[in-house]
């Protein structure tokens, strides 16, 4: 790809070149991913380190009881890791029905699923690892010991959550992330010594514990002391699970996403549409591309809400969203004169953080774990630093969707990881976190890099837009005005942001410039986020 490397955007940061990289929204977990890879680590020991670091440094967006997802290319084959965890045995639409009248709670026990990401953790490392799963877990055991100073981004969105009622009156959650009562201060240290030692325990049984073991133990005994359904049971039975990743193509690239339960298929099934439009011969950031983009992403969400869920309740298969046929009627769709609020077509039947690593072997990582919402479900077991993710709120009680809640059922997911290849070869890890702001962002980076040739830390400043459902429609202020003004115009409602928690998400993005162990790989991280992509 020839890039353009020249200044278009107001962002201070500038691409990173190097042989071994790694990225992702916090310099102390990016560091410690550059240390596994200083040490003869693999790509995959630095993205574990980081991921393990990232449940210390940003805990309004991840922490032990996450979930996690991952691609992976091994040197030869693209890998998928499914990492999120499934419901309690005894959850049943009756179940909330009765606790709850007709909705699925946002916060509290009764949102909390199995934890999947410290199984991806020891997934990964079993596979791909080359270290010592005890040193990769060592930054993350040692500042979770000493503390760090709190950044400015992690300080908002840490701020932000402290004045969310139905968050802070959850057990544990006060005492472990309101120290003096609050947030803490930017630049105020704050430590998790019981994290440490949850860690640590983590590291010496290579995961065991955390599912079969003491951590295990207190983890259900906690959510059944507070009401909650999770047993010991539940957590013993869970495994991740590796996948195979979808597949769309777009621009001579292929884009790879990890298959449902998420809604990465999403972001292929925009892309797909995209083909049939030719966004480049309107020029970046102009309203036609923008606007094409936008009605390409509506489409794409109108089906998934509509029919993702766990794959093994879905009544329609990826392939069957992802049909040529069905994606060039969808996109016929489109009026380039008006904005348009799309439902579900007939098809055939038959808070969030992301972190990528490459080494000059040639391994590439695209790794997601988050708890949903900031702080997931609220509920943290304070003896351990455990903080437990809300996932459960994906779920439905309509009992006519494939989402419908169930026992021992994954639910419909946000977290994505993406991939591009080119002729069957690794061409870029990357992912953009931020709930339903996933997909766009990397639609939005994706066309920008391959329509526009933008280099990656160009694509990722670049202003964004965020559909909302509808006719709803934010756009970053560094939008040119211009553009803002004709997508009015075209009918597009631009709201105030309602959701400053995921904002316009934040993307971290490796791609690959030659034989990784010669030419290297040129790496971004968002200045959205407090992050820093390294290299050695």
């Amino acid at each position: 790809m020839n890039f353009d490397y020249s200044p278009r955007y107001s962002s201070r940061r500038t691409p990173v070149f190097g042989r071994d990289v790694a990225a992702t929204s916090h310099p102390f977990a990016a560091q410690a991913g550059l240390k596994m890879l200083q040490a003869g680590g693999s790509a995959v020991d630095a993205a574990v380190a980081m991921a393990a670091c990232m449940t210390v440094v940003e805990p309004c967006s991840n922490g032990l009881g996450s979930d996690l997802f991952a691609l992976v290319w091994d040197g030869s084959q693209l890998l998928g890791l499914n990492a999120s965890g499934h419901s309690p045995a005894a959850w049943t639409p009756a179940y909330f029905k009765a606790k709850y009248g007709e909705q699925m709670p946002r916060r509290g026990v009764d949102a909390i699923t199995v934890p999947g990401a410290v199984s991806g953790w020891t997934a990964l490392h079993r596979r791909l690892g080359r270290l010592p799963f005890g040193d990769v877990l060592a930054p993350a055991i040692d500042i979770a010991a000493r503390g760090y100073g709190v950044p400015v981004v992690v300080h908002e969105k840490w701020t932000l959550a402290a004045g969310v009622e139905e968050l802070t009156r959850q057990p544990g959650f006060a005492q472990v992330f309101l120290p003096h009562g609050r947030a803490p201060h930017v630049g105020e240290r704050f430590a998790m010594p019981a994290a440490s030692r949850t860690l640590a325990e983590i590291a010496r049984t290579h995961g065991e514990s955390f599912y079969r073991g003491e951590i295990a133990q207190a983890i259900a005994a906690y959510v059944q002391t507070h009401g909650g359904a999770l047993t010991a049971e539940d957590m013993a039975a869970y495994e991740p699970e590796w996948v195979t990743p979808l597949a769309q193509d777009y621009k001579g690239h292929t884009l790879h996403e990890i298959p449902p339960n998420g809604q990465g298929i999403a972001a292929q099934m925009a892309a797909g549409i995209l083909e049939h439009l030719n966004v480049a011969e309107h020029s970046v950031d102009s309203i036609m591309s923008c606007h094409l983009q936008i009605e390409a992403m509506k489409l794409a969400f109108a089906d998934v809400y509509r029919h993702v869920s766990d794959s093994r309740t879905m009544k329609l298969t990826p392939s069957q969203m992802l049909d040529p046929a069905y994606l060039a009627e969808r996109a016929r769709l489109i009026d380039r004169t008006r904005a348009q609020d799309f439902k579900a077509g007939n098809l055939p039947r038959g808070g969030t953080i992301y972190l990528t690593a490459a080494d000059r072997s040639g391994m590439m990582v695209s790794l997601i774990q988050s708890n949903y919402m900031g702080f997931g479900s609220g509920v943290v077991l304070p003896d351990w630093g455990i903080s437990l993710q809300n996932r459960g709120n994906g779920f439905t009680l309509d009992e006519s969707s494939p989402n419908v809640v169930a026992p021992r059922k994954r639910p419909f997911h946000t977290i994505i990881p993406a991939f591009l290849t080119k002729g069957g070869q690794p061409v870029m890890s990357f992912g953009v976190m931020g709930g339903h702001m996933q997909p766009q962002g990397h639609l939005q980076t994706m066309v920008r890099m391959l329509d526009y040739h933008q280099n990656p830390q160009m694509a990722c400043d670049g202003p964004r837009w965020r559909v909302n459902g509808g006719l709803s429609l934010n756009v970053e202020p560094h939008m040119p005005a211009a553009t803002v003004q004709g997508l009015a115009a075209l009918g597009h409602q631009l709201d105030g942001l309602n959701d400053t928690y995921m904002d316009f998400g934040a993307g971290q993005f490796i791609w690959r410039l030659g034989d990784p162990g010669v030419d290297g790989y040129v790496a971004a991280s968002d200045p959205r986020r407090d992050g820093a992509a390294v290299a050695w």
